[in-house]
């Protein structure tokens, strides 16, 4: 067939509205344009199981692979012609990098002890922007390591060039760009084993140096250019992606962790610990679970992550399944001594200064506080001052959807499950604290939920892993943001510290509560409350994240940073870089609605102090010499 013949013949490529393309080969491979960008990655793959090369190129923004037979050809570059004259419309400036495997070392077998060469072999056009993009990809690689090995970085004058692409190269209007990559994740030897962390590690890095090779091709080529080089990443969720994030709902919402590891028979259990003069540990009971763990792991690990062509995301998603693995596997040991272990794999230990600082709050703060009197509320009154809180969301954020239920299956108190705020219909509570627990609950548990919902994948709405921490941290500072973290509250959060750290120190139920009760000054319904949600199924280390998560936001703010990454869903602290790169992306958006008490003067007030240098203790105990 004659080069015009195969012009032809090549699909015309249909981009939308958005630039976009996405067109599988029936002989294999495809070409995915994330949006109109000035470079495209190219891999010619051989047929081998795993390949690197073909992997980078697959998560790029802008790709096209194809296997490497005459069949796929024919068919791959035709249409590679018809894309790129497309591209260059937009950008006389091009960039096309082909990546390839560099060949593996003959001289390893099974038995040897080293590991495949770790290498990089580049090459660059000699036209500036190409050179300048080269220099930073080498200086990206270089700051690289696999197993504690810095890698040695090769330049050829000649760039690898895929067969049948030799006359569109020629183009002097395209800069060119090739590199070779390592095959250090192989197993010497055995040419179907890896290293999968080593090959992940690298996929992950490759793909980061490329980024910065573009924007340095970009900067070159269009002067005021200076975005960060990762807003070049992929800019939409492909397919793949969706998929993932709905089997992870899916198995998420098959249980409901909280409820499922809570008693259901609280107040019946305390009164019958009076009854034995609180010498008998109290028998709680529990609902029986809708899941069965060890199926929901299954599908858990059945699903392919790597389907989603994007690093970040991967990360997301992988951590997710190892917290909901980690949730499952505390559910089969519910009510069992192991669930206690299994509960540190989740929410750590309690570490020695949250531990000090726990102690100094009990022995400065007074047990008594004028808001924990007045009036008594019951479960109806909150449940309908929860409505009307809701309701003024609705009203300026119509998508701001959420339900108050009454449960008689629950613990006195509010617990927040999706976008539902459960009421127990034992709650009796002093109105004074109506305002703040409502804040706590809805303006931060329930509005994150509703504005992480709304972010294209689920998982920002259910929380990314290990939100927890933060979010109570949230709620609590919600609390102090009106007025309302009551020293009884205070007190409360850091006995929750101190019991789950006597209880993983080997204390019995009783002799937590004598603690709190003898040694503390708690009444003996106020501790036996504490010490149930700490023992409750065998022990869950879970209550010592509020505190801990209250110092999180205040160190936050003290730094001098804004609160606002953390209106967008459930994230913790350690997400927010992501959270910012996925957003200079385009991928996700500004939160729908942000917290009720922002605001009010009084929260102004409390951040204005805690970023002029206010202790944690002096703040939150009211004192005024900050």
């Amino acid at each position: 067939m004659t080069e015009a013949a195969a012009r032809q013949k090549a699909p015309a490529p249909d981009f939308g509205g958005a630039g976009a393309y996405r067109h599988s080969f029936d002989a294999g491979g495809r070409v995915h344009i994330d949006r109109p960008l000035p470079f495209l990655v190219l891999n010619r793959y051989p047929d081998v199981a795993i390949s690197l090369a073909r992997r980078v190129a697959m998560v790029s923004p802008s790709n096209a692979i194809w296997p490497a037979s005459g069949k796929a050809d024919a068919e791959a570059l035709p249409c590679l012609d018809a894309v790129l004259r497309h591209q260059r419309q937009d950008f006389p400036h091009f960039l096309l990098v082909s990546l390839y495997d560099l060949p593996r070392d003959p001289g390893l077998d099974d038995d040897s002890p080293r590991l495949e060469p770790f290498r990089f072999v580049l090459s660059a056009s000699p036209d500036a922007p190409a050179q300048a993009a080269v220099l930073q990809l080498q200086h990206a690689l270089s700051t690289l390591r696999a197993d504690l090995r810095k890698p040695a970085i090769e330049s050829v004058d000649e760039a690898y060039t895929e067969p049948g692409l030799e006359t569109l190269v020629r183009d002097e209007r395209l800069s060119r760009l090739s590199l070779g990559l390592p095959q250090v994740y192989r197993v010497p030897g055995d040419e179907a084993r890896i290293y999968p962390q080593i090959h992940h590690e690298l996929e992950v890095s490759v793909l980061d140096a490329l980024l910065q090779c573009f924007a340095a091709f970009v900067q070159g080529t269009t002067a005021s250019d200076d975005r960060h080089y990762r807003t070049l990443g992929r800019s939409h969720f492909i397919d793949a992606a969706f998929t993932v994030d709905r089997e992870l709902q899916r198995i998420s919402q098959s249980f409901d962790f909280l409820l499922s590891v809570s008693p259901i028979n609280t107040t019946q259990a305390f009164e019958q610990f009076q009854a034995g003069k609180a010498t008998k540990p109290p028998v709680f009971r529990y609902r029986p679970l809708t899941v069965d763990p060890a199926l929901a792991k299954r599908a858990l690990y059945a699903i392919d992550m790597r389907a989603v062509e994007d690093p970040v995301l991967e990360t997301l998603f992988r951590e997710k399944q190892r917290e909901l693995d980690q949730q499952l596997l505390m559910l089969q040991h519910r009510n069992t001594p192991a669930f206690r272990y299994a509960s540190l794999l989740q929410y750590g230990p309690v570490e020695t200064a949250l531990l000090e600082q726990a102690r100094a709050i009990l022995a400065q703060v007074e047990a008594g506080d004028p808001c924990e009197g007045g009036e008594r509320i019951d479960c109806h009154a909150v449940k309908a001052a929860a409505e009307m809180l809701i309701a003024r969301y609705r009203r300026e954020i119509p998508t701001f959807q959420a339900e108050v239920c009454l449960r008689e299956d629950t613990a006195p108190g509010l617990m927040v499950s999706g976008r539902s705020l459960l009421v127990s219909t034992e709650t009796r509570m002093s109105r004074g604290r109506l305002d703040a627990l409502l804040q706590h609950e809805v303006s931060v548990h329930v509005l994150t939920f509703v504005n992480g919902s709304q972010q294209g994948l689920g998982i920002f709405g259910a929380g990314l892993a290990g939100y927890e921490g933060l979010q109570e941290g949230l709620g609590v500072f919600a609390e102090l943001a009106v007025d309302g973290l009551t020293a009884a509250r205070l007190r409360l959060l850091a006995a929750r510290v101190v019991v789950v750290d006597a209880m993983l120190g080997g204390a019995d139920f009783i002799q937590c509560h004598r603690l709190l009760e003898r040694d503390h000054g708690f009444s003996a319904r106020g501790a036996f409350n504490i010490v149930a949600r700490i023992f409750r199924s065998g022990g869950l280390t879970k209550d010592a994240i509020y505190l801990r998560g209250l110092n999180q936001v205040f160190d936050f703010v003290a730094s001098g940073r804004d609160l606002d990454p953390f209106w967008l869903g459930k994230i913790a602290e350690h997400h927010v870089p992501v959270v910012d790169e996925l957003k200079a992306r385009g991928m996700l958006h500004p939160p729908a609605a942000i917290p009720d008490f922002l605001s009010r003067p009084s929260a102004r007030r409390h951040l204005e102090r805690i970023r002029g240098g206010c202790s944690f203790i002096d703040l939150v105990t009211g004192k005024t010499t900050c």
